[in-house]
């Protein structure tokens, strides 16, 4: 129930997803003591609460120093707050009460990839997307190919990004990696393949309409460049994709 808790939080938060669902009062969260104000905290943290959520999961820590969901909780804040030093101290706590919990290593092996100790946040990976009953595998491998891109290490990180699309085909994050990594290695075709799969499930940030615009001119489907256009045109006159897509125009028109 604990580890469930914690995938279900932590995969909220390091999603940076909101909610519009109102906080639980106290009185809602029953059990154990550490455990309340544990759970307490990571609803304080969802809803950005900081200075209540440091409040009652450091009292969570206190009451049972050997609570991890309390110790990688109050890791994460500390990390979302620039204490790194705190951070660290509280996710070393936790991966030693359970060197196996996915939700753990995969947090602490974010913060060790940009820590930059980047071997040691790779390992914390593999370990967590071993385990064959966490339900989210996506989010590890994603993780740790972004971490790969870091090293650099290219064919590492698509490895990653692969076998997290083999577990959800229609994960965003991971065809995001994979429309990226595929267009800065000049393989056109591959990207479009990724972005039309990208498409078809969340709508293209200018970033990606970009890459789109060139990757099909790379490719020589004009219709396609011009259907790209006039969306980044229409839909985000201010981005900077925009400018950049009106000046590379101009520089076409010169010749």
């Amino acid at each position: 129930m604990i580890r469930n808790l914690i995938a279900g939080i932590l995969l909220l938060l390091m999603l940076g997803a909101c909610s519009s669902k109102p906080t639980k009062s106290d009185a809602e969260f029953k059990g154990d003591p550490a455990e309340i104000n544990a759970q307490l905290g990571i609803e304080y943290m969802r809803q950005g609460m900081y200075e209540a959520a440091s409040e009652k999961l450091n009292k969570a820590v206190k009451q049972n120093p050997e609570l991890q969901l309390a110790q990688v909780s109050l890791a994460i804040l500390n990390e979302k707050l620039g204490e790194d030093n705190e951070a660290g101290k509280h996710y070393r706590k936790a991966y030693g009460i359970n060197r196996k919990d996915p939700v753990t290593l995969n947090a602490y092996g974010q913060f060790l990839c940009r820590k930059g100790e980047l071997e040691k946040a790779d390992q914390m990976f593999v370990v967590a997307a071993s385990d064959p009953l966490y339900k989210y595998p996506e989010l590890i491998f994603t993780n740790a190919g972004i971490c790969a891109m870091d090293r650099p290490d290219v064919v590492l990180a698509d490895t990653y990004f692969r076998k997290a699309l083999q577990r959800n085909p229609s994960y965003p994050p991971a065809l995001r990696e994979m429309v990226r990594s595929s267009f800065a290695q000049q393989k056109y075709l591959a990207t479009r393949a990724y972005l039309q799969r990208l498409q078809g499930v969340a709508t293209l940030s200018p970033e990606f309409l970009w890459i789109g615009v060139q990757t099909e001119s790379a490719l020589q489907d004009l219709n396609a460049v011009s259907s790209y256009s006039m969306v980044l045109k229409n839909q985000h006159p201010e981005a900077s994709e925009t400018q950049a897509l009106i000046e590379w125009e101009s520089k076409l028109g010169d010749h």
